[in-house]
This record gives C-alpha cells, structure tokens and sequence, in this order.
C-alpha cells in the first residue's frame, strides 16, 4: 500500500485527475480491516475521497476509475484510519515480540471488496533487523494512540513530494501524528516544509522540538520567513530561540524583525543575489542557477559596491538575467545594470510595494536605506503571501 503513495489517478478517457496520497480504511477489531477508498489531491491542493468501489484498474504507474468524483473536500470520519499517514511505522506485537509496521497490502476477495491481509513488520534495529510478511490476525496493537510513533517509513512514501505538497500532506495529519513525522525530517527539508505550513501549524510544529534543534531549523530557513515564525512566538520564546541561533545566522533575522511585518522591511529578504560591478556576467549566471535559489529571487542580481553582504555598500542598480543571457559571459556586470529601476524604502506597505511591482511588471524590487546601501529585496511571492488571507494555505 506505501507505493500507491503518489500514484497518478486517470479517468477513462486517460486524463489525469490528481495523485493518491493515502488510503482510508476501517479497522474491525479481529476482523480484517475493510478498505474504503483513496484519498487522491486534485489541482489546486484540494483532497477528495475516491471510493473503492470506483476502480477499474489499479497498475504500477496509474490508478483508472469510472470517471464520477465527487469534489467535496476529505473529511476523515471517527470510524476511518488513514492507513499510510497513522498507521506505517507503527509499534505492535508479532508473537509477544515488539515490531515496526514497515507496509500494508491488501487483496480482493470479492469483486468491489478489499481488504487488508497482510502486514509487513521489521524486527530489531533498523541496521540489524529483518523485515517479515505477516498475517494480519498475527498482529496486536493497532487501536488506540500510540505515544511515540515514529515516521521513516511514511516519509520514504512521500520522498518525492514537493515541500508544499508535504507541508499539504501533514497538515491533513492528525496533530501528533504531524508532529512525530516533521520532526523525523532532517533540517534542511524541515526548514523548507515550514515555510509552506500555516502559521499555527508551523508554531505547533516548532515548539515540539528540542529548543537546539529548533534553532537549528530556523537558521535552515530563509531568514525573512524565521522572522515571520518568530513573530507568531511569545517574546520570551522567539528571543530564546535567537540566542540558540548562530550569531551570524540570527543577526538578519533580528535586522527584520524591527520591520512591521506588513512593510517591505518586514517582507524583503536579506539573500539576493549580490555581486560588485566588476563581476563577470559569467560569474553572475553562476550564481543565479544555483539549485537552492528561488526562481523569484534569482531572477535578477543586484549590484552593489563592496561590502556584498547585507546591508552592502552603495547600490548601483540590477542585472536582470534576460540581459545577461544576451551578454558575452566576459562582459562586466557594471555596464549592463538597469538604473532605471528605483529601489525603495523598507516602510513602504505591502499595498505599495505590489502597486509598484504591478506598474514596472517586476518580480523583485531592492529596497535600500536612507544612506542608499542594499537591505534586500521584496520579490513578488512574499507579497502574496502577506496579501492573501491568512488562511489561504488551509484552503482547497
């Protein structure tokens, strides 16, 4: 059942719907569980429920159904289990011994009627153990919550997800439940998974880590989007976190968190990409096809007398990536900059600066200081971030 985590979902006509992302089922005491269907996402992040009754064919690479599906939003009902996100990497007993559920599978023994039947258990340490294939009646221990539930096989279902698909799938998890697998996230990916969470699901998330390893995550974050969960904190958490921080980590954090959050201070971020006037176009394209860069903030690099760092020296202009790639990779950055673009000022509201990236079609804009040194730059998806409303992301 964890490799139909993903699968595409077709209709008759070979169109793509959605993907599955778990399954519900409904466990029966010593009977064996009954499936009831697929949860499948459809565009855009909206989950609906797929009964099972609606399949025609399920392959390696595709799911076919009938074609009628209903829309309505997935709503777990008290009697249902969602069998990849609650119920993989769960501990129960094999035999009077403890053992981890690594897999599900189930059969059809009547046409329209699924069941699951076996189970596939690890005994011992993950590096020394070994996996079995097990009868579902063989096995205790699936009622009722479990306190400490680990997450890796559930995570290496969903590997390939996108952090906003993630951060959809955990959402839909029961509240421990998406607590256990964030926390199995390694701090980079984690960082990445939070800055697509709601706000009150990324504070829950936060405040069940080890205060080291939240400080930890939040110096993986991008430090405007730290900034914006550290607002969501009580004072004394968010500053206690800060001094966990590295310095050189927590210093831009602490520069944004002096912004109203609703201001171009508040929205820049302090990590565009920033090069002298003497680079080469060449070394400019090198930095922006950095894997790691958003498309947004790549889109142009600022230019900049020395230091490079936030807040840089004087700001001299951008070089939108368009005109570097017209330009011979030798060619210095300091005569294809655009001066035509004013940077502006780190109060401006976020009403004002999408007005002017509206009126100049821009992505990004630099916003400087009084004395005219770089701060950052406020690039377009931070601004429908703070203008959408504040729920959009628990939206379907």
């Amino acid at each position: 059942m964890a490799r139909l985590a993903g699968l595409a979902v077709f209709d008759p006509a070979g169109d793509q719907i959605g993907r599955i992302r778990d399954v519900v089922v409904s466990l029966r005491g010593p009977m064996l569980p009954r499936v009831h269907g697929f949860v499948v996402e459809v565009q855009p992040r909206r989950r609906v429920f797929l009964p099972i009754t609606r399949i025609t064919s399920i392959e390696a690479r595709a799911l076919i159904f009938t074609g009628k599906l209903n829309m309505r939003r997935f709503e777990c009902r008290d009697a249902e289990t969602l069998a990849i996100g609650e119920m993989l990497d769960r501990t129960v007993t094999y035999k009077g011994e403890r053992v981890t559920v690594q897999d599900l599978a189930m059969e059809q023994p009547r046409p329209s009627d699924w069941l699951i039947t076996k189970v596939a258990v690890r005994r011992g340490t993950r590096r020394r153990g070994e996996t079995l294939i097990v009868d579902w009646d063989e096995i205790t221990g699936f009622a009722g919550i479990q306190k400490d539930q680990g997450a890796a096989n559930l995570l290496a279902a969903f590997e390939a997800l996108r952090p906003a698909d993630l951060a959809n799938m955990l959402h839909e998890l029961p509240t421990k439940r998406m607590a256990e697998v964030a926390a199995a996230l390694d701090d980079d990916r984690l960082a990445d998974v939070l800055e697509e969470l709601p706000e009150r699901d990324q504070v829950l998330v936060l405040s069940r880590l080890h205060r080291e390893r939240a400080a930890d995550v939040l110096e993986e974050m991008s430090p405007d989007d730290a900034a914006d969960l550290l607002q969501e904190l009580p004072a004394e958490q968010a500053e206690g976190l800060l001094r966990l921080m590295v310095p050189e980590e927590a210093a831009p954090v602490r520069r944004l968190l002096t912004y109203g959050e609703f201001t171009a201070g508040g929205m820049m971020t302090t990590e565009p990409v920033v090069l002298p006037p003497t680079s080469t176009v060449a070394e400019a394209l090198a930095h922006i096809r950095q894997e790691e860069r958003p498309p947004a903030v790549a889109a142009q690099v600022y230019v900049t007398r020395p230091p490079g760092e936030t807040p840089t020296g004087r700001f001299l202009g951008v070089a939108h990536f368009q005109r570097l790639l017209r330009e011979p990779p030798s060619t210095l950055l300091g005569s294809v900059i655009d001066i035509t673009v004013d940077p502006i000022r780190p109060e401006l509201t976020v009403h004002e600066v999408a007005s002017y990236l509206a009126t100049y079609n821009l992505v990004a804009v630099p916003v400087v200081d009084e004395l005219g040194r770089l701060l950052g730059a406020v690039t377009v998806d931070d601004v429908l971030d703070h203008m959408l409303p504040e729920d959009w992301r628990e939206r379907p």
